[in-house]
């Protein structure tokens, strides 16, 4: 009965707090906050953060479309100041940046204002958009003051950021021309949920996100009111090549649709074109001068990071070795000249100055002598 005490109680207690988190967890109650801060730029925490790893707490609607961007968990938490102002606050942590990026692009609508918080921020009326890193924050104020964007940068240096690749943002929305795109158009796309509530110029059964496509969609002023830019990225120029022949077969008007197909969206005039591992699609009411243009101008290039190490500045130049080698060869040995110059001349001085006191002087060089030949008897002249 000891033992079962000294033994048994420690596991009981183990097996209840276990099963008490894995409650609280299940129920959405409050647990530790990973990302929302106690308090910062005035603001105090109410209460306690709630914290789930629940897409359909988060967003009820587009719970599929947060998995798609890789949803890792949501916070919500209510925030006061002295002045009785309010602030409510909800976050939601994705795998890497580019869910966040992809996130903050479809939750963003139209009208919003750009503004600088976070890495990307925008704001319409009380509300205000950003992310930072992984992180995609909601902060809806009950009175905007003239320090409340100062408060959030505050908030968004406080965000924990990912490590190593999970930082890096998608290189897709960089090919998206900046001329004519009409501002907050521009969606980023990885799964065929969020492409359904989109309006593409293509079904997402072409788009084939089993590939590893990623998609990014933006709206442009033409003569006839908005057209439709889609591009598409592929891991690979061939995938992208036949993409392309499937896109192009499908739209052809002598391909007959078959019930539980794809349909195409009839949003007027298509054109597309390939580069490396891109299929652009340029729709809507484009003349084919307006389209030609605008296809031209997305063009891929390998070597999207500007800042990327060429390893031919000086440091890195092999020329440069050679060159340092040899100035470092003659250092040397001018070094061992100058050396050897200084013992010789000093030895000579000494030599002319005080030539008594230098030792190794021939004339005080004693040689020791065994004297074998003394007493030794020479031999007698031969006659």
């Amino acid at each position: 009965m000891k033992h079962f005490q000294r033994v048994g109680i420690p596991f009981l207690l183990i097996f209840i707090a276990a099963a008490t988190l894995a409650a609280d967890q299940g129920s959405g109650k409050q647990a530790p906050s990973f990302v929302l801060p106690a308090q910062f730029g005035g603001w105090q925490l109410e209460g306690t953060v709630r914290t789930t790893k629940d897409p359909n707490i988060a967003d009820p609607v587009s719970a599929r479309v947060l998995n798609e961007y890789g949803f890792g968990d949501f916070e919500s938490a209510t925030y006061s100041r002295e002045d009785g102002n309010q602030l409510t606050l909800k976050t939601i942590r994705f795998r890497d940046a580019s869910g966040a990026y992809g996130a903050f692009s479809f939750y963003k609508p139209p009208e919003m204002l750009d503004e600088k918080i976070g890495d990307r921020a925008s704001s319409l009326n009380n509300r205000v958009l950003f992310y930072r890193g992984n992180v995609l924050v909601d902060a809806v104020f009950k009175k905007l003051t003239a320090m409340s964007a100062a408060e959030l940068r505050e908030l968004a240096g406080m965000l924990p950021l990912p490590l190593g690749n999970a930082r890096n943002l998608p290189s897709l929305p960089n090919y998206l021309p900046r001329l004519s795109l009409v501002k907050n158009t521009a969606k980023y796309v990885v799964g065929p949920v969020a492409m359904d509530k989109l309006r593409s110029p293509l079904p997402s059964q072409l788009v084939d996100f089993n590939a590893g496509a990623e998609v990014v969609i933006g709206k442009y002023a033409s003569s006839g009111g908005d057209a439709t830019l889609m591009l598409i990225s592929y891991p690979t120029p061939q995938i992208a090549a036949e993409h392309l022949r499937r896109i192009d077969a499908f739209h052809s008007p002598s391909t007959q649709q078959q019930a539980g197909a794809a349909t195409l969206v009839d949003i007027g005039p298509f054109f597309d074109k390939r580069t490396g591992p891109i299929v652009v699609l340029a729709a809507g009411p484009l003349s084919q001068g307006e389209a030609k243009s605008l296809l031209a101008s997305v063009n891929y290039d390998a070597d999207v990071t500007w800042n990327q190490n060429t390893f031919f500045d000086k440091k890195n130049n092999i020329g440069n070795l050679v060159w340092n080698a040899l100035v470092l060869s003659g250092i040397l040995i001018a070094i061992g000249l100058v050396a050897g110059i200084a013992f010789g001349g000093v030895r000579v001085l000494i030599q002319r100055i005080i030539p008594e006191r230098l030792l190794g002087r021939e004339e005080q060089i004693e040689f020791i002598s065994l004297g074998l030949d003394e007493g030794v008897q020479k031999p007698p002249a031969a006659r």
